[in-house]
């Protein structure tokens, strides 16, 4: 087991802090670890007979468009702490889709390695369309549905490389093998 012996905040912005922890290990030797505090997000996998709806967005860190479900965490300032409304909220917000069936299908750790924040999964299902409500980050999202073969495309030629679309996905095919 691994012990913390001392941990202090060294950056904070709205959106994270990181941490240094020196820790302890079972045998006596000393460590360090560098932790990334954020809150949990929800992550939609919208689903409509065999097809999954998809948006795509230019995310800055990796400095590329990539496809991905819907996902995302609360505003700055907003006190929500259920997943299930988190969801909804983030799947009307980025592609106007209203879900009269939610079913949650589990949480993933984001990046364990160096992150304590997690990523409730759910399949979003007898869907309403809608205009969506995107924020002003969101602005150059687009949208579109993919069947399997699609989804199988976008994988293999790297345009979905997010890995929580990829492990919902996987949780998605436990949930009902052979979905797309």
């Amino acid at each position: 087991m691994i012990r913390t012996v001392r941990s202090r905040q060294v950056y904070r912005n709205p959106w994270m802090t990181v941490r240094e922890d020196t820790v302890e290990r079972a045998d006596g030797s000393t460590g360090l670890y560098g932790v990334v505090d954020k809150p949990d997000y929800a992550l939609v996998i919208p689903r409509q007979d065999d097809r999954v709806h998809l948006v795509e967005q230019y995310r800055y860190p990796v400095a590329g468009r990539y496809w991905e479900f819907p996902q995302g965490s609360w505003p700055q300032g907003h006190h929500g702490t259920d997943p299930l409304d988190l969801a909804r909220a983030e799947l009307r917000e980025e592609t106007g889709l209203r879900a009269d069936r939610m079913t949650y299908l589990g949480r993933l750790h984001v990046a364990y390695g160096y992150s304590s924040q997690g990523c409730h999964v759910f399949l979003a299902e007898q869907l309403t369309a809608g205009r969506p409500e995107r924020e002003a980050s969101e602005a150059d999202m687009v949208q579109r549905w993919a069947d399997p073969r699609e989804w199988r495309e976008l994988v293999r030629s790297g345009r979905i490389t997010d890995t929580a679309t990829l492990a919902a996905h996987a949780l998605l095919t436990l949930h009902t093998p052979g979905a797309a």
